[in-house]
């Protein structure tokens, strides 16, 4: 007879069995599955290794052509802009070493660089941008006007152009010496700007800014910029707008300024000025303006050309 003990035994025993087999073919299971793993990392490691290896050598081709466009831009400006007048202007993201070095390519192609001016971060702020309008309404100097019921960007761009261009027709000033200095003193007072020393008024401008513009209100402010360097360029003889990496996406100064076909029948636009050949290009650009003409130059996707000259 098979008593309870013994079911009871035979129970355990096929519960045994099939833990051992369950172990034993998990163990299979998992060595294969690790083998697989195992084979993965080593073909994506290497597919790492490999791109790394692509990026390397096209960071030292992008150097190479740097170092070059750097050693040759002075010879390729020469005489560019001879006996012409430039005053910078930069925003609060442009960058030091690029102003610097534009500047002494600007001075290379025998201009006369008459100063700088720089836009603060609560130039563009949209939350201060009534401020800003009323500001200019009260620094405008007498004789001149405004455009009416125009955004900030554009009317400080009035403004500041009046003071920092000479007239395109008769290359004189538009404002005199104590009516510059006291709306840009008004300006500074209040945040707006910070402007260099002995600033005198110029025949072209270069508006100088950074990438893409990050954060809240990024589309508000690359629109201020945008607005304002196309309004400096109807007020003397040309003005480009030269920005760096991103500059030219959806959020930067440029891309928004070529989106706008107002904009780009007469303000030229860069945007690659972080680059030796940027700011060659920024240069020809410049040139270009003298002569009427405007273009979108740089390497983004909405740039008409790499320079003045090579369109396509």
């Amino acid at each position: 007879m098979i008593s309870l003990r013994y079911h009871i035994v035979s129970i355990t025993a096929v519960f045994l069995a099939l833990a051992v087999g369950v172990v034993l073919g998990s163990t299979a299971i998992s060595g294969r599955l690790l083998s697989g793993l195992n084979d993965d990392k080593s073909a994506l490691g290497q597919e790492v290794s490999t791109l790394q290896a692509e990026r390397n050598a096209l960071d030292a081709r992008v150097a190479d052509s740097d170092r070059f466009a750097t050693s040759v831009g002075p010879l390729a400006v020469k005489g560019q802009l001879a006996e012409r007048t430039i005053v910078v202007v930069t925003t609060a993201d442009a960058k030091p070493n690029d102003r610097d070095a534009l500047t002494e390519l600007l001075r290379a192609s025998g201009a006369t660089v008459t100063g700088e001016v720089q836009l603060t971060e609560s130039f563009a702020d949209p939350d201060k941008a009534d401020q800003l309008l009323n500001l200019v309404a009260r620094l405008q100097p007498a004789g001149t006007q405004l455009p009416t019921g125009a955004d900030p960007g554009t009317r400080a761009g009035a403004l500041l152009g009046t003071l920092l261009l000479i007239g395109k027709d008769d290359n004189q000033p538009q404002a005199t010496p104590d009516e510059t200095a006291a709306a840009l003193g008004g300006l500074a007072s209040a945040g707006f700007v910070k402007p260099g020393e002995n600033v005198r008024p110029a025949q072209l401008a270069v508006v100088l800014t950074g990438g893409a513009v990050r954060g809240d209100s990024a589309a508000d402010r690359a629109a201020t910029v945008a607005r304002f360097a196309s309004q400096l360029d109807r007020s003397g003889a040309g003005t480009v707008l030269a920005g760096g990496s991103g500059s030219a996406d959806g959020t930067g100064a440029v891309g928004v300024a070529r989106a706008d076909t107002a904009a780009t029948s007469v303000l030229s636009t860069v945007d690659n000025v972080d680059t030796a050949a940027g700011r060659v290009v920024t240069v020809l650009a410049l040139r270009e303006q003298l002569e009427g003409r405007s273009g979108r130059y740089g390497v983004a996707g909405n740039a008409e050309g790499t320079a003045p000259g090579a369109v396509g």
